[in-house]
């Protein structure tokens, strides 16, 4: 697969950011997007997350650098920690 010059790959993402949340989409849109957003300043949130489908919901993916910003965010927010091991 190629990429643009900077971007990064889904194995550079779940290397770098490997405490990741998972969040119910409908969890982080509208008015909620900037609350959700807004929490996030200071930590170590990778900018490019991902989304996944499961059981006919889809779901947000933040990552973060650091295990005790992604277990601030799930207390926060709710969620579920998943491994960050997508197909390559």
């Amino acid at each position: 697969m190629t990429y643009r010059k900077g971007e990064l790959s889904k194995r550079a993402v779940d290397t770098g950011w490997p405490y990741q949340v998972a969040l119910p989409a409908d969890a982080c849109t509208g008015a909620q997007y900037d609350v959700v957003h807004n929490f996030c300043r200071g930590l170590s949130l990778c900018a490019c997350g991902h989304y996944f489908r499961r059981d006919d919901i889809g779901y947000n993916v933040f990552c973060f650098a650091e295990k005790t910003h992604a277990e601030m965010f799930r207390e926060k927010f709710g969620g579920e920690a998943i491994e960050p091991k997508r197909s390559r």
